[in-house]
């Protein structure tokens, strides 16, 4: 009898393409999609979004960022206005706004070279990947050709090596520290005598047109954004897992209608006054008013317990809502037309929803992943849906900035309301 409730159940499984999919397709489809991410965006850093400012006017700042902007790992964002030179209150409206990740001011005080990096902390791998590659140009420009070139086994030219003397060079076991303050003030002093005539164009015993820097680069970071906040990136986190939770609400309320076509529910209401654009509109205005309720006592918790400032922010909120909502009440209504048995929405929600989360960020940031992805997650509503809470709670930018992503959440529920009113005609002439 035990073989023949397997035998059974192996016969329902075979028939059963849903339970298929979910069982064999569906853990090797995010499987690929979380591999594809980590192996191809927190793997390989993405290029950062970056704003470069010369505050000093000054040719050797321009040559720095002439380098860093020739660098792999970054991405110069031009300014407004692309005629214009770019200066520092700009590049800080740029970070912002979204536009650029950070931004990099060189300046020189007193014959010492300041880079100011203005951060976005909301990305944390952004800040060290600019700092580290800020060091390496300032360090590049204010060491000449002469005094970088490197002998074999990379050390400074003129330091013995084994390959130059043919002989193995014993180590410094000990050294006093009067000894080693002593080989790097004569070092020091090496380098600005010859940084001060080996400036192109520049001829022996003519200073420079630039004077030399004598003092130490200082390279400082300042995080404009999520400053005075308690818990500044729960925002993020609360968008993330409400958009996503919203969905599965959507798909579980459009599944009714499937459950009132087994039962002939509906037909029954159709036989009546009603007709099938008052049904499909009264559910519509259901699920958005219940995904508002269900967001409101999301970010309500996170207020109460993580100290979210959900009151500061109170029109951003209802806007985004509304409109993530709308979406998502579509969302759900257009997936349960198109599918004929509960089973099926259940197997096609599943796969689409966790899908875009996926991509869309509300399982992984999105600025961890490669540009191709984040081009990728634009297709899912849950980017511009988190793009907006992140405008609101993050940049703390005003409403009127809201306008792509209302437009785009917007348009996707009145599409999808019309695709799922379209696909619901085969019920009116079953």
């Amino acid at each position: 009898m035990i073989w023949k409730v397997i035998e059974i159940h192996l016969r329902r499984l075979r028939h059963n393409r849903v339970e298929w999919l979910l069982t064999f397709v569906v853990p090797i489809a995010f499987f690929s999609i979380f591999a594809w991410i980590f192996t191809h965006g927190v793997g390989t850093t993405p290029k950062v979004k970056v704003a470069l400012v010369n505050a000093a006017g000054s040719d050797r700042c321009q040559e720095i960022l002439d380098q860093l902007s020739e660098s792999e790992g970054l991405r110069v964002m031009p300014g407004p206005d692309e005629t214009s030179v770019l200066d520092r209150q700009a590049a800080e409206t740029m970070v912002r706004r979204g536009i650029a990740t950070i931004a990099v001011v060189l300046d020189i005080d007193n014959d010492q070279l300041s880079a100011e990096l203005l951060n976005d902390s909301s990305d944390k791998v952004a800040s060290q990947v600019v700092t580290a590659l800020v060091t390496q140009a300032v360090i590049g420009e204010a060491m000449p050709t002469t005094v970088r070139a490197e002998g074999p086994a990379g050390s400074l030219i003129g330091e013995p090596t084994e390959a130059r003397t043919g002989n193995p060079v014993p180590k410094k076991e000990t050294a006093t520290q009067d000894d080693t303050t002593q080989d790097d003030r004569e070092f020091a002093q090496f380098v600005r005598n010859v940084a001060a005539t080996s400036r192109p164009g520049s001829q022996p015993g003519t200073p420079s047109a630039d004077p030399p820097l004598l003092a130490a680069p200082r390279i400082e970071v300042v995080n404009i954004l999520g400053q005075g906040k308690s818990n500044p990136v729960v925002s993020v986190y609360a968008a993330g897992i409400a958009v996503m939770f919203l969905l599965f609400n959507a798909s579980t309320g459009g599944g009714v209608l499937l459950e009132e076509r087994e039962n002939q529910t509906l037909e029954r209401l159709l036989a009546t006054q009603m007709t099938m654009d008052q049904l499909l509109l009264g559910k519509w205005f259901y699920l958005t008013l219940l995904g508002c309720v269900q967001v409101t006592v999301m970010f309500l918790w996170a207020q109460l317990v993580f100290g979210l400032d959900l009151l500061g922010h109170l029109d951003g909120f209802a806007i985004m809502t509304l409109a993530t909502a709308s979406a998502a009440a579509s969302f759900g209504l257009f997936l349960a037309t198109l599918c004929r048995t509960r089973g099926q929405l259940g197997g096609l929600s599943v796969i689409a929803i966790l899908t875009m989360s996926a991509l869309g960020g509300s399982m992984v940031p999105r600025y961890v992943m490669s540009e191709s992805l984040q081009q990728a997650g634009l297709w899912t509503f849950n980017a511009w849906a988190l793009d907006g809470y992140d405008k609101v709670f993050w940049r703390e930018l005003p409403v009127g900035e809201l306008g792509p992503q209302l437009t785009v959440l917007l348009a996707a529920a009145f599409g999808l309301l019309v695709a799922a009113r379209v696909l619901a005609i085969r019920w009116e002439t079953a």
